[in-house]
């Protein structure tokens, strides 16, 4: 690797050694502030019609709220993991809670589509800053591979659950405060996560610090912006417009380009080099997979039930509880069944619920019993709660600390890719649809969730049978 420059600071040496408190306190505040950037990836989609009322704007235009956020975040996280290697990673983990907290406030205040569109994607940037920091912190401050395991466990239960519970906060907050609260409530826990950053969290770098790729980073949010753009505009100008056929080359010259640069790098953007190990490549479709499932879900019930049904936010996100807590109960006892048999056995639980999950919705029409529908979301929760630790595990186990922040930071780009596309392509099912209509168009939104759960169990088989240092 290319050495760094004199202007570059020191590599880190060998990390400090923390005691188990002070170890197991850096874990809870990196979670913390984690909860925040998962939370936003959903607590928006329960709220998206009052959003829509508020603003006076449709469903297509609605996406681009949801999508401006994950599209950014996925864009730079592993640019945002190289800053952190370079500059400090508490010091981009400060940078990244504040910009996080002044686009919330921002987004709370919006007063047009087009303002809280912006907005939403400094959110991202901000947010891109906290998720792959936060795990290469965890990591740095955990030497035992046994307690990094439980550790990577933990972080990735945490972050699941706050991508689950999202939803039900979102309604709550809807009926109490109205759609801007849920961008309001995100002020005082970046103030406190500020502070225990501050105090808990030890300074720490990369062994080396890696030169920006800034080619690269311009073709990939390329390639991800083009990607998701003609996913949710599609419907609108035709699939085979002369516009969305320009987008389609357009995707394939920017992936193209992205690929051609980075293997020409020599301090690549993103290590295509890890998808030659399977177990790797797997976890990050993994990613995919289950982001896919879990957003697809949640908008198509969300839109089912509010403009099908009439139910109202509250209703709608307390529906979603039963998602929340398949995935609080689960999400713990992944973690502890990573640590202590390997990544395999809860990637199969995961897709086998899943799975299920989607078979329940098949069928679902606008008088079927809400009981179906909450059987499924507790399936489904269940599901992504097994899910996210066994593929963080897969993901990192087998590489040395040096590089698991990367490996962490392209399963996060994945996850991130999975929402942006599930949204994307959930908001194109229902776009222009009737309420008499949505139960038929969302069909083939459920059979894709039954397809991401059956994904899992190649994932299961790519896996390492035991974790690994």
């Amino acid at each position: 690797m290319t050495t760094t420059s004199p202007a570059s600071p020191a590599p880190s040496a060998a990390p400090p050694v923390l005691s188990a408190r002070r170890r197991w306190t850096v874990l809870v505040v990196c979670a913390l502030s984690m909860f925040l950037v998962g939370l936003d990836t959903t607590i928006v989609n329960v709220g998206l019609p009052e959003i829509g009322r508020g603003l006076g704007v449709g469903t297509r235009a609605l996406e681009w709220v949801v999508d401006a956020y994950t599209v950014v975040l996925a864009a730079l996280l592993i640019a945002s993991g190289a800053l952190a290697d370079r500059f400090g990673r508490r010091r981009v983990f400060q940078a990244g809670l504040g910009v996080f907290g002044v686009a919330s406030l921002a987004c709370a205040v919006a007063p047009s589509l087009g303002f809280l569109v912006v907005a939403r994607a400094v959110q991202g940037v901000g947010a891109s800053m906290l998720s792959p920091v936060a795990l290469a912190i965890v990591v740095n401050a955990m030497p035992d591979p046994r307690e990094r395991a439980r550790a990577i466990g933990v972080w990735a239960a945490v972050f699941g659950l706050s991508m689950a519970a999202g939803p039900v906060a979102g309604g709550g907050l809807i009926a109490a405060f109205g759609w801007r609260s849920v961008f309001w409530v995100n002020g005082p826990v970046v103030v406190a996560a500020l502070v225990l950053v501050t105090v808990f969290v030890p300074e720490s770098r990369g062994e080396r610090a890696r030169r920006l790729d800034l080619p690269g980073q311009a073709l990939l949010t390329a390639a991800l912006g083009l990607s998701v753009g003609v996913l949710i505009e599609g419907p609108r100008i035709g699939w085979a417009s002369p516009l969305a056929l320009a987008g389609y080359a357009l995707i394939v010259v920017t992936a193209a380009g992205f690929v051609r640069v980075e293997l020409r790098q020599s301090e690549p953007l993103m290590e295509l080099g890890l998808f030659r190990r399977p177990p790797f490549a797997m976890a990050a479709l993994g990613a995919v997979a289950v982001f896919v499932a879990l957003n697809v879900t949640l908008l198509l019930t969300t839109f089912h039930l509010q403009h099908a049904r009439g139910w109202t936010p509250l209703a709608a996100g307390t529906a979603a509880l039963p998602l929340a807590l398949g995935a609080t109960l689960c999400a713990p006892w992944s973690g502890a069944l990573v640590g202590r048999a390997g990544p395999r056995r809860p990637l199969v639980l995961a897709g086998g619920f899943l799975t299920a999950g989607g078979l329940c919705m098949v069928g679902l029409g606008r008088d079927t019993s809400v009981l179906p529908i909450l059987l499924a979301y507790l399936l489904i929760g269940i599901g992504f709660g097994f899910a996210n630790a066994p593929i963080t595990n897969t993901a990192v186990g087998g590489l040395p600390p040096s590089r698991a922040g990367v490996a962490g930071a392209i399963t996060s780009t994945a996850r991130q890719v999975g929402s942006a596309v599930g949204i994307a392509i959930a908001g194109g099912l229902v776009t222009g649809v009737g309420p008499a209509g949505l139960a038929g168009a969302s069909r083939p939104g459920w059979l894709l969730v039954t397809a991401c759960g059956l994904f899992l169990f190649a994932v299961a088989r790519a896996s390492r049978p035991t974790s690994r240092a």
